[in-house]
């Protein structure tokens, strides 16, 4: 089968691979669609929090095949597979395989698994870019309604994250909430956010098109940090306390500081993001000024059976999202247009 294979940073590859078959308690599937996520394109630039560096562990095991945004259908069953699954059913696995023996594993934190395998990113857990891909025993599977258009099933994954960062902000009946940055995690994110009853959502990002997706998902205002000064305003709105909840999902290190910046006391900041390089801030705005709950989100645990009903019936909006479609031979194009993100969005590889 055709497959990228990444070799290491910045060096990955369209080659020929075997096609990958399932043993006991396993899933092959013919890959429909897989997205490029913004962590992909940070591992093929070759950001030390996946290859090692600045004091950060090396993750990534190489050669593996990338991907974690996938859609397919299964064309191969091993035996003893767990779950009302048959041949022809459309699937999608959770981004982690856990390892079920761990201490999170066994109080039911699995997405925090200390061994921590992620479809995509090691070389024992294969990902998506590729035409065929394999589940694991370990593997938390989902069936996906046939139905649901190609662009819609191939945000499942990012969503169930979004749907996570919102999850960890708490947020409560009528608060200010802020959502940093409108690419496909931040506009995943508005739909979950008005589930939750925010007061008022405001969507900061600094690509006008961006923006006008986060209105026509529902945001109450969108305001670009390049042309306004978003902390004033947003101060100027709250009667000077500033937002009850600040969700960080640009990706920017100014992002954080203006987070900081513009969050009431007793605030309550999550950060989403995976960033390319170090974040400095002065960490006493958190303690001594305002005695902030700082959470991070890692993943969608938990989230995808709620993810494609609420993407199946329209609650969480996702017209306009997926921007390009593009042959696996084109990956490296895909690549870059991710990186720049200058009219484009989500880019999806078809195998």
């Amino acid at each position: 089968m055709k497959a990228v294979v990444c070799h290491g940073p910045g060096d990955y590859r369209l080659e020929t691979v075997p096609v990958p078959r399932a043993g006991k308690g396993e899933i092959v599937i013919r890959v429909e669609a897989c997205g490029i996520c913004a962590g992909d394109v940070k591992a093929w630039e070759g950001a030390p929090s996946f290859w090692g560096g600045d004091g950060q562990p090396k993750y990534i095991k190489e050669p593996m095949i990338p991907g974690h945004e996938f859609i397919g259908e299964i064309v191969e069953l091993g035996e003893d597979v767990k779950g009302d699954f048959s041949v022809g059913d459309r699937v999608i696995s959770e981004q982690i395989v856990p390892c079920w023996e761990c201490r999170f594993c066994n109080r039911g934190e699995y997405w925090m698994c200390e061994k921590h395998d992620l479809y995509g990113f090691q070389n024992n857990v294969n990902g998506g870019m590729a035409e065929y891909m394999k589940f694991p025993i370990e593997g938390i599977n989902h069936k996906v309604p046939k139905d649901l258009a190609l662009e819609q099933a191939v945000l499942i994954e990012p969503y169930a994250c979004s749907m996570h960062a919102v999850q960890r902000a708490n947020i409560q009946l009528g608060d200010f909430v802020v959502i940093s940055g409108a690419g496909t995690l931040g506009l995943g994110m508005i739909g979950a956010a008005k589930l939750r009853g925010s007061g008022k959502l405001v969507v900061l990002d600094l690509r006008p098109e961006r923006l006008e997706l986060a209105k026509k998902f529902g945001a109450d205002l969108v305001m670009n940090p390049k042309e306004e000064d978003v902390v004033s305003k947003i101060k100027e709105m709250t009667d000077g306390y500033g937002a009850d909840v600040y969700i960080e999902a640009s990706g920017a290190g100014s992002s954080v500081v203006q987070g900081l910046q513009l969050i009431r006391k007793l605030g309550r900041f999550v950060e989403f993001s995976v960033f390319k390089d170090p974040v400095t801030v002065d960490w006493s705005i958190i303690s001594d000024r305002k005695e902030l709950d700082l959470l991070g989100s890692h993943l969608g645990p938990y989230c995808y059976p709620l993810v494609i009903e609420g993407i199946q019936n329209g609650t969480l909006p996702t017209e306009g999202v997926v921007t390009h479609k593009l042959p696996l031979e084109r990956f490296h194009e895909g690549f870059e247009m991710m990186k720049k993100g200058v009219n484009s969005l989500k880019v999806v590889l078809i195998p």
